[in-house]
Formats: C-alpha cells, sequence, structure tokens
C-alpha cells in the first residue's frame, strides 16, 4: 500500500553511517499525518544535507502552511549523504521523508528549494533513489510533479529537463493554490493526465512549465528565442509577491533538531525585499518590493516560536534587517521583554551605514557579546561605487571604532574578489581596510587584544540583476589576486597576526557561473557530472572542478558553446538570455541602464526614502513597498501564573468530564 513506511528495512542500516541521527525524524513540532484521508500530498525537498537543510526557512514556512490544511500532508525529505546513498542502492531502499519514512515516489508533488545552484546534482540523486525518471518528458500518472522553487528557481533552464514546473517568487500563496487546482483535478478524475494538470497551472499563472517553451539557437551559439508552444498559457510566466507578511506569521513553530545544524536558533523574517540596489545581489532585486512585518506581529512571533522550541536565541531575519523603520524601537522592546531570561538576540551581516552601538547593545544586552559583521564588498571606495555599496572608509572606521570602544573585540568583514572592473589595486584595498580597523580599534579601546576577520568570496554574476551581462573574472584572476592579498597581509608585522583571513578559490564559482547564467544545454553537463560521481558541490570535500570541466567539455563543445562561453564572456545588450522571458518584475531597459552607471561608477539611492526611480517592479507586480513606522509597542509579557495545588475530590464525587464521557 503506497505510503507505507520504509523505517523497517531503514533502520538496520543507519549504525553503519556517520551521524544516523539526521535520518530518523521526530523532531520537535514535526508534523506526522494520516496518509489515506488525505487529498493532495507534498514531499518538500532541500537539495542538501539534512544538517544544511533543516534551518532553511522558505522550506519550514511551506511545511507549516500546507499541514495546516485539514486534507493536506506535508513531509520533509533531504539529500542523503554518499554513505547512506550506497546503503539505500544496495538494499534496494528508495528516498524517503524523514518525517514518516514514507517513499518520495508515492507522493503527488516533489516541491524542490533551490536557495543555490549547487545543489543541482543532488536533485538527481533523490530522483533517481526515488525511482521517479530523471527528465520530465519520461514520467507517467503516476509520477509526482516535480516542481522547483526558490531563489535558483528564476533561472530554471539548466534543470529545466528535470523539472515539470517551477515556481518563480514567494510560495506560501502559490502552495495553496498548486493544493486547490490538484485537489480538484484529482477529484474531477484527473482528465487528461499529467499534462492537462500542468497546463491548468500555467493557465491560473501558477508556475512556469519548461516543456510549453521551445528554445531556439543562432548560429552564433546565442539563444535565438524562447517560445511557447501552446496558445492557452501565458507568453511571460510572472513573479508571486506577497503582500501584508503580518497575515502570514509562519513558522509559528520552528522545526527543533536531534542532529547538529548549521543554525541552531529560531529565527523571524522581520521584512521580505530590499531596495539598496547592490548591483551583485540577486536577492535584493527579485524580491522587491520592501514589506516589512510590524512591531507586535514580529514580538507574536518570537513569543510563540520560543514557547514553542525552547531555543534561547533568536535571529532577526531579513536581507538587511537594520533597515527596518523601526529596528531600534524593536530592539529596545525585545532586550526589555526578554531581559533576565538569557534570551538572546542576533542580527545578520550589518550594513556600515545601517549600525549603531545602541542598537547593538540592545541586541546583545540579554546574550554574550559575539563578534560583529560587516560586508563592505569591495576593498576601494571606487568599486563601491562600481556595485552600489555606499560605504566610505570613513564610516567604517568610525563605526568599527565605536564599536571597539564598546568593549566589542571582534569584528568580520565580507568582501568580494572578481567584481567588474575589479583591479589588483581594489583588492590590495581590502588589506588597507583590515589594517586601519585594527589601528582603530586598538586606539579606541586601549587594548591590543582585537581581531579583525576578512573572509572572502568570489564574485558570480546572477540572473535579474545589473550585472547579468557581465563577463565572469577566470578563475586563476581570482586565486592570483587573493594570493597576492594573502601575501600583503602577512607581510605587515604591525597587524598580521591581529587579522584572520579566510578565502575560498575561485574555481568553485566558476561552476556556479555555469549553472546561475546557463541555459537548457546546460542539462547535459549537470546530468554527466552526476553520472560521474558529482554530489554536493557546495561541500569542498566532495567538488571537484576537473569533473565538471571536463563533462563542460564533452557535452558543450560539440554544440559550439563552452564553459568559457557561459562564464568569462560579456553579454550584448540584447543578446536573449537564457531567463528573459521570465518576469521577475524588473524592467530589462532599467537593468541595462544601471549596468552602464556602473561603468561610469554612478551610484544610486535606495527608493525607500526617495522617489521612485522606476526599476518596474511595482507596477509591474501590482505592489507597493510597505514600511513603517507603525508606532506600535510591544506590551510586557504577563507572568504565567501557577495554578493552584489539585484539592482531591470529595470522597465518591463523580468529575463532571468523566461522568459525560461514560
Amino acid at each position: 500500500m503506497s505510503g507505507q513506511s520504509l523505517f523497517p528495512r531503514l533502520e538496520p542500516l543507519l549504525p553503519r553511517v556517520r551521524k544516523p541521527v539526521q535520518y530518523v525524524g521526530g523532531e520537535g513540532n514535526s508534523t506526522v499525518k494520516p496518509w489515506e484521508p488525505a487529498s493532495v500530498r507534498w514531499c518538500l525537498l532541500y537539495p542538501d544535507a539534512y544538517e544544511v537543510g533543516l534551518p532553511n526557512q522558505g522550506l519550514q514556512i511551506l511545511y507549516e502552511v500546507l499541514n495546516e490544511q485539514p486534507d493536506v500532508v506535508a513531509e520533509r525529505t533531504y539529500a542523503v549523504l554518499p554513505d547512506l546513498e550506497a546503503l539505500l542502492r544496495e538494499h534496494d531502499i528508495p528516498q524517503f521523508t524523514v518525517d514518516a519514512h514514507r517513499p518520495v515516489g508515492d507522493f503527488d508533488i516533489l516541491g524542490v528549494s533551490f536557495a543555490t545552484e549547487l545543489g543541482y546534482t543532488n536533485l538527481l540523486t533523490v530522483l533517481d533513489l526515488a525511482g521517479i525518471p530523471l527528465r520530465a518528458a519520461d514520467r507517467s500518472d503516476e509520477h509526482p510533479l516535480v516542481i522547483a522553487g526558490g531563489h535558483a528557481a528564476f533561472n530554471p533552464e539548466p534543470v529545466a529537463d528535470f523539472l515539470d514546473a517551477a515556481v518563480l517568487g514567494d510560495g506560501e500563496q502559490a502552495a495553496l493554490d498548486i493544493t486547490d487546482v490538484v485537489r480538484a483535478f484529482r477529484a474531477a478524475g484527473s482528465p487528461g493526465g499529467r499534462q492537462e494538470l500542468l497546463a491548468r497551472l500555467a493557465r491560473r499563472r501558477l508556475v512556469y512549465v519548461p516543456a510549453f517553451f521551445d528554445v531556439r539557437y543562432g548560429d552564433d551559439g546565442a539563444i535565438a528565442a524562447v517560445t511557447p508552444n501552446r496558445d492557452d498559457i501565458p507568453a511571460r510566466p510572472a513573479k508571486h509577491t506577497l503582500t501584508d507578511l503580518d497575515s502570514w506569521p509562519y513558522p509559528k513553530a520552528p522545526l527543533v533538531p536531534f542532529a547538529e545544524t548549521v543554525h541552531e536558533r529560531m529565527s523571524v523574517e522581520i521584512f521580505r525585499g530590499c531596495t539598496r540596489g547592490c548591483r551583485f545581489c540577486q536577492a535584493g532585486m527579485i524580491t522587491r518590493p520592501v514589506r516589512e512585518r510590524s512591531i507586535d506581529t514580529i514580538g507574536a512571533m518570537v513569543e510563540a516560536g520560543l514557547a514553542a522550541s525552547g531555543f534561547s536565541e533568536v535571529g532577526l531575519l531579513s536581507l538587511s534587517s537594520a533597515d527596518h523603520s523601526e529596528i531600534g524601537e524593536l530592539a529596545t522592546q525585545l532586550a526589555d521583554r526578554y531581559e533576565g531570561t538569557k534570551t538572546s538576540l542576533s542580527l545578520p551581516s550589518t550594513r556600515v551605514d545601517a549600525f549603531n552601538v545602541t542598537l547593538a547593545n540592545e541586541f546583545s544586552r540579554n546574550g554574550r557579546r559575539s563578534g560583529l559583521t560587516f560586508a563592505p564588498e569591495g576593498g576601494s571606495e571606487r568599486l563601491r561605487k562600481v556595485i552600489n555599496k555606499m560605504v566610505s572608509e570613513e564610516d567604517l572606521i568610525r563605526t568599527v571604532s565605536a564599536a571597539y570602544a564598546q568593549g566589542w573585540r571582534q569584528v568580520k568583514l565580507y568582501f568580494m574578489c572578481g567584481l567588474p572592473t575589479e583591479t589588483d589595486e581594489d583588492v590590495l584595498g581590502i588589506a588597507r581596510l583590515a589594517r586601519e580597523v585594527i589601528r582603530a580599534g586598538r586606539a579606541a579601546s586601549g587594548q591590543r587584544d582585537i581581531r579583525c576577520t576578512v573572509s572572502i568570496g568570489g564574485f558570480v554574476p546572477k540572473p535579474h540583476t545589473s550585472f547579468q551581462w557581465a563577463g565572469q573574472a577566470p578563475w586563476q584572476v581570482v586565486d592570483q589576486r587573493l594570493q597576492l592579498l594573502r601575501d600583503t597581509v602577512r607581510a605587515d608585522r604591525e597587524v598580521a597576526r591581529a587579522v584572520g583571513f579566510r578565502y575560498h578559490d575561485g574555481r568553485p564559482s566558476i561552476v556556479e557561473g555555469l549553472l546561475a547564467r546557463g541555459d537548457r544545454r546546460v542539462g547535459r553537463v549537470i546530468e554527466r557530472v552526476w553520472r560521474e560521481g558529482g554530489r554536493f558541490d557546495g561541500w569542498s570535500e566532495h567538488f571537484s572542478y576537473e569533473r565538471w570541466e571536463r563533462a563542460a567539455a564533452a557535452e558543450l563543445e560539440p554544440l559550439g558553446v563552452s564553459l568559457d562561453w557561459y562564464t568569462t564572456r560579456d553579454r550584448a545588450e540584447r543578446e536573449v538570455l537564457p531567463w528573459d522571458h521570465l518576469d521577475a518584475g524588473l524592467d530589462r531597459d532599467w537593468l541595462w541602464s544601471d549596468w552602464q552607471d556602473a561603468l561610469r561608477e554612478s551610484d544610486l539611492d535606495d527608493c525607500r526614502w526617495t522617489p521612485c526611480y522606476d526599476c518596474g517592479v511595482c507596477p509591474t507586480m501590482g505592489t507597493q513597498i510597505e514600511i513603517g513606522p507603525t508606532h506600535r509597542k510591544l506590551l510586557p509579557l504577563a507572568p504565567v501564573p501557577s495554578l493552584p495545588e489539585k484539592q482531591p475530590l470529595p470522597e465518591k464525587q463523580v468529575p463532571t468530564s468523566a461522568a459525560s464521557a461514560s
């Protein structure tokens, strides 16, 4: 019978693998619902290991939203590590959910959350282990619909052959609407089968179905056109944008894992979207406009989440959390509310120009005082103008000096290497900034035991950004600049011991660039890499650049294109980009104009506080920026009164509830 647990077959294998606890389920606030009464069954996949995927906010939200529906079952699955994969294949056990250990292939929908493109090979592993044909064209009515979402789904073309559909944008309402369509379709007897169901979803503007679009290539290797092959579907699928986030206070009960995960905290998203206009940032572009949650909703979510989970740390998340219009009041009121409870509050990486010491003091009042994290991104002021990250050296030094004077001893700075127009001198500017931060900290604190950690990642141009036309820096250039920077830092005897230096080599970024801006031809590279053993490409211990390089040469060069063609090549203004037929709300001409502004080293203001500069999102999507101030206040938490001791019942008296039950 479908939906039966595989755990009796799985359990004997678990002592033979690393970290078996991540496969047993039963976490706090997890949900197991009866299989048979359900009309629609979702399996939600995060295509990475459990320890990485479980804290993912998007998957937790969908899991809770769907399971609130009485007739819906939603369970989770994650990519199994290679040791368990080998055992599952040896013992012919399919991919399973962690909730009830049901076969993934028994569900109606496999919803895949792509936070990064480097999870594509793991998707193929999951499909293969689940007994689902890799290619959508080979699936029958008996197989689940494979529907992708997440940031990487804004260019699903590299995995188009493996997907039945993709959801662009916010998933909460979209998942419920998809459920409604599937429920009604099944109730009607599934007329027309799988293709008709996909057509209904596409006609409702809920999903993008790659099979309903044909791609034609020109003699130069570039795309000539992408056109729908049906007359009854939208020619340009558009993203979903959730408004009034106060009406969607999820997750209400965060999952509490037994196994160690990358984030040991509960998280509350305080607003969605960003209009800072950082030209490298895909997340900021595709999630526009800004939509804030009110203070009282955030307070209620924190209170409910702590009560349901027992976590001692709360992360207030967004793309730029200190930009919330009431962040100061929010920090003070939350710190007041939880003073003395050992509940700590945290912000992710903070913009230098949005930071102040008072804010930082409030967030550290009830917990440990950890290091502060800032992301200047570029090593010189010229380069920061190019990327529209307007942080001056004076701003940074003033901010860290104030922090060190208030007792902080460690600062972490994030940068990127390989940005458009970057030179060796721009990268060496990182060493100079680190030196000045250490000097300023020593002067402000009167101490020498302070640290500055410099963390550097390779830049990858992403779709739907102003840099989508830019050629990516070759990995050799990135590695050479990083080596030059490291040597420069180490040679500075004054501060070398106080500066930590963390970076990744440039080769993984090239593969990410191939997958981020690839078209459907890249799918054959992904499949070849997977068949040759590619797994967990986001993990340095599993990643093999040589494997990707070989596969790209074998699969792409006979087609007249190459790995370099997809990555290090500049695009022309009117070249058809693989994602041009997908509508993120952004006006293409505006993005090109912003790219030209970048080359002119011209910055752009945040439209939250200035007149609209016509990026196109609000009129195209029928949305608007939703920000405060609301001037609402958090009420103090009332202590829960202790219950009186239970008194014994008089002899021979029968409680009413017992009487009625009998």
